[in-house]
């Protein structure tokens, strides 16, 4: 017998959803892990092999990112299985089907995530009221146009190197996963004097020493092409970019691409983490016992979820990019503070920091339990 209650704990999840409709092959679940700061924001990721424990860590992950950028929103999570790259119409379908089956679950509010964006919010948009990260043309703020999780990346990555022994002018860089994510970070990056000296998408990876132009990498993904077609660059398999020797690595893809199993593969000084959970909690120690630095996911990569909850409440665009640099730089100044103070994880100091602001949040509510008793559905 499956163990409902296997993912509680003082947190949460407060619901796990499973949604099934055969009629338009729609499976998926959302996982609301806490509400005590306000209803869940959270990205609806797509993709052939998503699962409900990747859920729940996802949604955890999106409980500590809003505690410790300070927004009024707690964490959640939503995954459609299915390929990200069917036919349009058919991604429409299941993309309002699970709008409308969740159409009275006002603890969740729609974002893009991986597998998803803009148009997909507007589909959401045309079905129910509840959606972030919409198009321009509808009053959104285009998270993924304006790079807003690659701009703040930047800021971390910018405070992160006043810990480390080399500087951003010249400093060599890879960016695993050069997707929405992945290529704003690059493209910022390089504007300050930094050099992409390889890159990975789901098809593959590149690398050239002597550095790859950024605006060929961009115009490649712009055309829908794999970066393998850059005419200038060695191909390689997609996972080798983990031992590339570099300053900076960021992973901006999927869960857990280092592991305990392939961590010693590395070759950086800085792991700035683009993604959710990119890396299990056994590498983030290891990395540090060997001095590499590494900025945990959720202080990171919070910029597009600080841009989703401004346009919420109708932020201008330019102010959001300025509360972005302001609260990322903040919160890793912080972080890294304390880890050296203390002695401890930079993971362990971020955990603190949002541990702190959801129990306080929990403190508030007339029942603690509404915002972390399980209810599976």
């Amino acid at each position: 017998m499956v163990d409902l209650f296997q993912y509680a704990d003082e947190l949460g999840p407060l619901k796990i959803i499973h949604v099934h409709e055969p009629s338009v092959n729609l499976k998926a679940v959302l996982v609301v892990d806490n509400v005590a700061k306000g209803p869940s924001i959270g990205g609806v990721r797509m993709a052939s092999d998503v699962s409900t424990e990747e859920c729940v860590r996802l949604a955890r992950a999106m409980t500590f990112k809003n505690a410790a950028a300070g927004l009024p929103h707690g964490g959640g999570k939503a995954v459609l299985y299915g390929d990200p790259k069917m036919p349009l119409a058919e991604k429409e379908q299941l993309i309002r089907a699970l709008a409308n089956a969740l159409r009275n679950e006002d603890t969740y509010i729609f974002a893009p995530d991986m597998g998803t964006d803009e148009r997909c919010m507007a589909w959401v948009r045309d079905e129910i009221a509840r959606v972030v990260g919409l198009p321009r043309e509808i009053g959104g703020i285009p998270l993924d146009e304006i790079g807003a999780t690659g701009w703040g990346l930047s800021h971390v990555v910018d405070v992160a190197l006043k810990h480390c022994q080399f500087q951003l002018q010249g400093a060599r860089v890879v960016v695993q996963g050069f997707g929405a994510v992945g290529k704003h970070v690059a493209r910022y990056l390089t504007s300050k004097g930094a050099v992409i000296v390889a890159v990975a998408d789901s098809t593959g990876g590149i690398r050239n020493d002597d550095g790859l132009d950024i605006d060929t990498l961009l115009a490649l993904k712009n055309d829908g092409k794999s970066v393998t077609e850059y005419p200038k660059a060695t191909v390689i398999e997609r996972d080798d970019v983990i031992a590339v020797p570099c300053d900076i690595w960021i992973p901006a893809a999927r869960p857990d691409v280092i592991n305990e199993n392939n961590v010693h593969r590395l070759n950086a000084k800085l792991v700035v983490e683009g993604a959710n959970i990119p890396l299990t909690h056994g590498a983030e120690k290891i990395l540090h016992d060997k001095g590499i630095l590494c900025v945990p996911d959720f202080i990171a990569n919070a910029g597009g979820v600080i841009c989703a909850a401004m346009e919420y409440r109708g932020a201008s665009e330019s102010t959001v990019l300025q509360t972005i640099e302001e609260k990322l730089r903040r919160n890793t100044e912080l972080v890294l503070s304390t880890m050296k103070q203390e002695q401890i994880l930079p993971r362990e100091a971020a955990m603190n920091l949002a541990l702190k602001r959801v129990h306080k949040a929990m403190s508030f509510r007339r029942f603690s339990a509404f915002s972390c008793a399980p209810n599976f559905v």
